[in-house]
């Protein structure tokens, strides 16, 4: 007697897609775009972001070598002024106003953030 020394498996997944799929790829289709289509419009919008994004980023290289530049000269001037009394004042009056104007425009350009929900409680104390 032979005894089979082979086993096959069969094993389907099948989907439901729900309205929402079915109705977006029905949109798409009405639209007569075809993937490829879809698929260039994406990597443009992308290649925008991308753009706006490497803009942004230097622009904030820009501020960054600014700000290392003025601390550097700071130091500088303060090295040269050590002498005069007179002019290291004017010069952390001059400080004071440009502090105030940075502290403002960061404050407006800042979004705010929220604190975190809470999380579980860990301590294994009860409230």
């Amino acid at each position: 007697m032979l005894i089979p020394r082979e086993i096959h498996v069969h094993h389907h997944i099948h989907h439901d897609l729900g309205g929402g799929v079915i109705a977006k790829l029905d949109a798409v289709l009405a639209r007569g775009k075809s993937l490829p289509t879809l698929f260039k419009e994406m990597e443009r919008k992308m290649s925008a972001a991308l753009d706006r994004l490497t803009a942004a980023v230097a622009r904030n290289t820009s501020v960054d070598e600014s700000a290392i530049a003025l601390l550097n000269g700071l130091a500088q001037q303060i090295r040269d002024l050590k002498d005069d009394p007179a002019a290291l004042e004017a010069l952390a009056t001059e400080l004071e106003a440009k502090n105030s104007a940075l502290s403002d425009a960061v404050t407006a350009n800042t979004p705010a953030v929220e604190p975190p929900a809470p999380g579980p409680d860990t301590t294994g104390e009860a409230a």
